[in-house]
């Protein structure tokens, strides 16, 4: 029997009586292609951080699922987003990040307002019944979390606070310095995976004594607790570790504790490491048309975008060693789900939800079948 065959076992909302989802979540270009309009279609999407959007005319781009985003800081310092396309040819107006006073499209040069207004419409003086007022940007919802900018495609989108009270107040708990962060690097990985098996491994420490020698030696295992929260969950080592751990060494800095981690619906990571004040956010990015191909982007945070040579050392363990160490994993994992001998594997789930727990990650696997419409028991 192949796991063509395999039938499938009940993935239940009790996860200490649950199956996990099956493989074909992880591998299906059907499921790929319900994700974009279920999942990235409705959810809040992380583009970057105020600091970079501090001044008029200042831009970003991101591309959620395969829908390209433009965010713009406007003269009165206010947020707007809009789908990035020219409402002419619907050629893309801008890439990446950078400044203008104006939007202007590279293919036919119409002029768009950083409101998305459009100004100018080259030769169309003489069309009839002409109005710039019908060809402005289409809008996208823009919220900001903490400085973090996103974007939701769901004009109808409850708040993104609303969906994650209590987030603001765990962040800025474990860096009281939040205010006045600035990007520092952004590091790329391409990984060989659906981005979901990224997150499933974000989710629990069951692996990391096995593969993460330095994390543990970094963390206070015994204290690692994570814990499920509407569409986020926090983990989180209250206990301050070993300043000369393996990973990196560090003073402790304003709070003192091993390590705070956040996932925040559908695939995005944030990361507060002990010692100088810092945040990063580690996003997962679908491939369109490839549901076993993911891109990374690690984006770090700190006081005036100015690492510390502490910090410095913390930022080349995770992008040297940690990440390396989980892409393998996340990768090999994948392979497995394409074997015809698994479909499905079960939750290992205790009462007290020690860092031996996957509870959350079940808790994440619910949302997905839940976004997708998928009946549980």
């Amino acid at each position: 029997m192949t796991a063509r065959t395999l039938p499938d076992r009940p993935f239940r909302r009790d996860p200490a009586r649950s199956f996990t989802l099956p493989a074909r979540y992880y591998t299906s270009a059907e499921v790929h292609r319900q994700e974009k309009g279920a999942i990235f279609g409705r959810s809040w999407f992380y583009v970057g951080h105020r600091s970079q959007l501090n001044e008029s005319g200042r831009y970003l781009t991101a591309s959620v699922f395969d829908q390209e985003v433009l965010v713009t800081c406007d003269d009165e310092h206010g947020l707007n987003a809009f789908y990035n396309v020219c409402k002419h040819r619907g050629h893309e107006l801008v890439q990446g990040s950078g400044k203008a006073r104006a939007l202007t499209c590279p293919y036919h040069a119409w002029v768009y307002g950083l409101d998305g207004s459009l100004r100018q419409a080259r030769n169309s003086g003489q069309l009839e019944g002409f109005d710039r007022c019908d060809f402005a940007l289409s809008e996208v919802r823009v919220e900001e979390l903490c400085g973090f900018v996103f974007v939701n495609l769901d004009p109808d989108a409850v708040a993104l606070a609303k969906q994650a009270p209590g987030l603001e107040e765990e962040l800025r708990f474990y860096c009281p310095e939040i205010d006045s962060i600035g990007l520092a690097q952004r590091d790329t990985f391409a990984v060989a995976c659906n981005w979901k098996t990224l997150v499933d491994n974000f989710l629990e420490c069951y692996h990391c004594a096995p593969a993460h020698r330095d994390f543990v030696d970094l963390v206070d295992m015994a204290s690692y607790r994570s814990e499920a929260k509407g569409i986020y969950s926090s983990h989180i080592s209250n206990v301050a570790c070993t300043a000369d751990s393996s990973a990196y060494s560090f003073t402790p800095g304003a709070v003192e504790f091993g390590f705070a981690g956040w996932f925040l619906w559908p695939n995005l990571t944030i990361w507060i490491y002990p010692g100088d004040a810092n945040v990063s956010v580690l996003q997962m990015l679908p491939v369109p048309g490839h549901p076993e191909r993911c891109v990374e982007y690690q984006d770090w945070f700190c006081p005036g975008g100015r690492p510390t040579p502490q910090l410095t050392e913390a930022m080349i363990y995770q992008k040297d060693v940690l990440q390396p160490e989980d892409i393998g994993l996340c990768e090999s994992v994948q392979k497995g789900l394409r074997s015809d001998g698994y479909n499905q594997g079960r939750f290992v789930i205790d009462k007290d939800r020690t860092v031996l727990s996957e509870h959350t990650v079940h808790h994440f696997q619910l949302m997905v079948a839940e976004a997708l419409g998928h009946p549980v028991e």
